[in-house]
């Protein structure tokens, strides 16, 4: 295995949600609500839900089944977080 591959590896185990997303954190959507929703859409994700909040267009979405939140500045339009969605904390246990 050549060494530029082994990181790639290693970051596709260890986050796998964004791994195969297609979004990275620094990445433009836009600044607006409609530019985040299009940018999101455009790129085969499904917009459960977008809001603003505190200066930030937090989207829920989903992708080949995996649910994640994308947090974008409207200052900037650049993603600040992505985080998988954890589904146990929607359990009836």
């Amino acid at each position: 295995m050549t060494s530029f591959a082994k990181p790639a590896l290693i970051t596709a185990l260890l986050f796998p949600a964004t791994a195969f997303a297609g979004l990275d954190v620094g990445q433009s959507l836009g600044s607006t609500e409609a530019d985040v929703r299009a940018a999101l859409t455009s790129m085969g994700y499904e917009v459960q839900e977008i809001e603003v909040e505190d200066g930030e267009i937090e989207a829920e979405v989903t992708l080949d089944g995996v649910a994640m939140e994308i947090e974008v500045a409207m200052d900037t339009g650049l993603i600040t977080e992505i985080e998988a969605e954890d589904d146990e904390t929607n359990s009836d246990d």
